[in-house]
C-alpha cells in the first residue's frame, strides 16, 4: 500500500498539491509513519483559487506550509468517524469545522471522495482549498 505522497502522485488528480508539498518540504513528513488524515484538494480545487494565490504561496514557504498543514489532522479518521465530529484540530493548529448535514463538508469544502486508504492514514478528496483564518 502506498503512503499519502505516493498515492497522490499515482492518482494523477493531485499534481498541484504534490508540487506544493514538495515546495514546502513536507514530502518526508507526509511519507512518514503518521497516521494522518488528509483533506486533499484535487487539481480542480486549486484551479478555483484566485490565480495569484498559488503562485504567491509557492514563493512563501512558511505560508505554504501553514496552508498545507491546515489540510492535515493527526490520526486516521475514516468518513464514518469524521461525520460524528463537529470540529477537528489541524496540524497547523487551526480548527476545521465539520458539517455532515448534506454529505460532508470541511469548512466550505465538500468531500467528493472519502476513505482513500494509504499506508500511513487516510485521504479524503475535497473540492476546494482550505485557507487558515
Amino acid at each position: 500500500m502506498k503512503n499519502i505522497v505516493e498515492e497522490a502522485i499515482e492518482a494523477g488528480q493531485f499534481n498541484t498539491l504534490v508540487t506544493a508539498v514538495k515546495a514546502a518540504g513536507l514530502v518526508e513528513t507526509l511519507s512518514g509513519e503518521g497516521p494522518f488524515t488528509v483533506f486533499a484538494p484535487n487539481d480542480a480545487a486549486f484551479a478555483r483559487v484566485p490565480e495569484a494565490t498559488p503562485d504567491e504561496l509557492l514563493k512563501d514557504k512558511e505560508k505554504l506550509t501553514a496552508v498545507l498543514t491546515y489540510h492535515v489532522v493527526a490520526g486516521k479518521h475514516m468518513a464514518r468517524d469524521v461525520m460524528k465530529m463537529k470540529t477537528m484540530k489541524s496540524l497547523q493548529g487551526g480548527s476545521l469545522a465539520v458539517d455532515a448535514t448534506e454529505g460532508v463538508k470541511i469548512n466550505d469544502a465538500r468531500v467528493i471522495q472519502a476513505d482513500i486508504a494509504v499506508s500511513n492514514g487516510v485521504c479524503h478528496m475535497i473540492d476546494s482549498v482550505l485557507l487558515p483564518k
